[in-house]
């Protein structure tokens, strides 16, 4: 039955097979015209010389990307030879300019005559022998060198002038404390005070009256003390002056112990108007703070209650000029005022009486009384003139300069 199966008639196979004869591949005789036209971009070869596996670089390449061997980076260059180089143009190179190599020189020699170079403008040739080199002869740079260096470098000493010969007075005996000079001593026949001729007199005559006559001229007499006391309850019903601490505001304010919650104030409480300009210091009143003492570029000092009504108790008149600072004595009976005017005024708080005044002919900056209760007579000031006096009040006379 199998065999039954496969049987099948010659005729159909035939008819079949003519049928898909154009879809075959072609054989290879019928494509060897095809095969002989064919370009191929690669034949096989094989290699005629040796095999050379450096790969060279081009002489203009900046940045290499791989690493070379030394004979790949080193090797001579390739291609045709310039017929119009020199034979210095031709020479090695390892820089631009030519070929460097390491050399021993004298750091001391070499900066020698590179400073020699920069100050005068010459140095010694280095390409002439050693041997037939003169020191200040052969150089170059400068065409033509002054005659008084003669071509000698900078750590070449020069001819000494007169004065250099000089001889100084010496005494450095340490057990002699009044004749003992040291390094200070003196050249010996020096002359210390140079005396002006007449006519270097008359022009510095001359100079000083010109500048006199510039110069502002300022009334230097101390300006007549008076005060104002601005309020009519001086004393309260007890004869106690304002400088006494008011015991109704509710606070204990002889008390020495800190207060039980301290904060900076978070609003605005009070304004005190009375300056016309502007204010340069502020002082409390020792202690007990319920004063306040200011001073201004009006030339004024004010005293000023704290609590209560917050007035103005009395203003101190007394400087020409704006007043810099004030400062309270520890009991806060006492106060100085520095101004402008160069004077220094003490005051008395209560009765605004100015006791004792003082000046050093400086402007004061700053003033302020010793801290110590047994020297309240002590106070010292800085002064315009970089310095600071301490003066004691009783004398009215400057006892330490620092």
């Amino acid at each position: 039955m199998l065999q039954l199966q496969q049987y099948g008639d010659s005729e159909d196979n035939s008819n079949h097979s003519d049928s898909t004869m154009h879809l075959m591949p072609l054989g290879k005789s019928s494509s060897s015209l095809q095969n002989n036209m064919l370009v191929c971009a690669a034949p096989q070869v094989i290699p005629t010389g040796s095999d050379d596996t450096n790969r060279y670089i081009d002489v203009t390449t900046k940045e290499i990307t791989r690493n070379l061997k030394y004979e790949e980076l080193f090797a001579p260059d390739v291609g045709p030879e310039n017929p119009f180089l020199t034979q210095q143009q031709k020479a090695k190179k390892n820089m631009l300019a030519g070929f460097v190599e390491q050399a021993h020189i004298s750091e001391f020699q070499f900066e020698n005559q590179r400073r020699t170079f920069s100050s005068y403008g010459y140095a010694l040739d280095p390409t002439i022998d050693e041997g037939t080199i003169v020191v200040g002869k052969t150089a170059i740079g400068a065409v033509s060198t002054p005659d008084d260096t003669e071509k000698k470098t900078v750590f070449e000493s020069s001819a000494k002038r007169p004065l250099d010969k000089r001889k100084r007075n010496k005494n450095d005996n340490p057990s002699d404390i009044e004749g003992f000079l040291g390094p200070w001593g003196g050249f010996k026949d020096e002359q210390r005070v140079l005396k002006p001729n007449e006519e270097e007199a008359e022009e510095l005559e001359e100079y000083l009256a010109k500048k006199q006559k510039r110069g502002k001229q300022t009334d230097e007499k101390p300006l007549e003390e008076k005060t104002v006391l601005h309020i009519k309850d001086s004393v309260d019903y007890q004869g106690r002056s304002f400088l006494h601490p008011p015991q109704d505001v509710g606070i204990n304010l002889k008390s020495e112990t800190p207060p039980d919650r301290c904060f900076l104030p978070k609003t605005h409480v009070h304004t005190w108007q009375g300056h016309t300009k502007g204010i340069s210091a502020i002082r409390w009143f020792p202690r007990t703070a319920h004063l306040m003492l200011s001073c201004s570029m009006d030339c004024r000092v004010k005293l000023w209650e704290v609590y209560k009504e917050r007035r103005c108790i009395r203003t101190y008149y007394g400087h020409r000029q704006a007043v810099r600072d004030i400062s309270f004595n520890n009991p806060g009976t006492q106060f100085l005022s520095a101004a402008y005017d160069r004077y220094i005024k003490l005051w008395d708080t209560e009765t605004g009486e100015c006791t004792t005044r003082f000046t050093s002919r400086k402007i004061p900056y700053c003033v302020k009384f010793h801290p110590d209760e047994d020297k309240q007579n002590l106070f010292v000031a800085g002064t315009s003139d970089k310095k600071i006096i301490c003066v004691r009040i009783w004398l009215c006379f400057c006892t330490l300069v620092y």
